[in-house]
């Protein structure tokens, strides 16, 4: 069984992010970064990074996403690649397809789409 431990991305704190986009804020277009980024508020657009994505419980996502790890517990509407890992928790909600070498979803998270993993 997966265990959310062995993923330091459920560790991260704030200071631990680049860039915090907080709960105020209403963003539309494309968003590209490559350290670690966390969304709270809402997002229309793209978003491409080489790095960690967290969209936080009350955010609100509409994009495709293209990121290293992504750790999901708000709403994505949109299309997901992951490079390593995408992770919905039990509070995420995501309707689109995602893609990743790893994909896991928790009881109680809420999904429709399809799902491919890749090596």
């Amino acid at each position: 069984m997966f265990d959310i431990k062995e993923t330091d991305l459920f560790e991260l704190e704030d200071e631990d992010f680049d860039t915090i986009m907080e709960s105020d804020i209403v963003f539309s277009g494309s968003i590209r970064f490559a350290k670690p980024f966390m969304i709270r508020g809402k997002v229309s657009g793209s978003i491409t990074a080489t790095s960690d994505l967290v969209v936080d419980t009350n955010a609100a996502v509409q994009a495709d996403i293209s990121a290293d790890r992504i750790l999901i517990k708000g709403a994505v509407k949109g299309n997901i690649s992951g490079k390593k890992m995408v992770y919905i928790t039990a509070s995420g909600s995501v309707e689109g397809d995602i893609t990743a070498e790893q994909i896991v979803l928790e009881p109680g998270s809420v999904f429709s789409g399809k799902c491919t993993t890749v090596r």
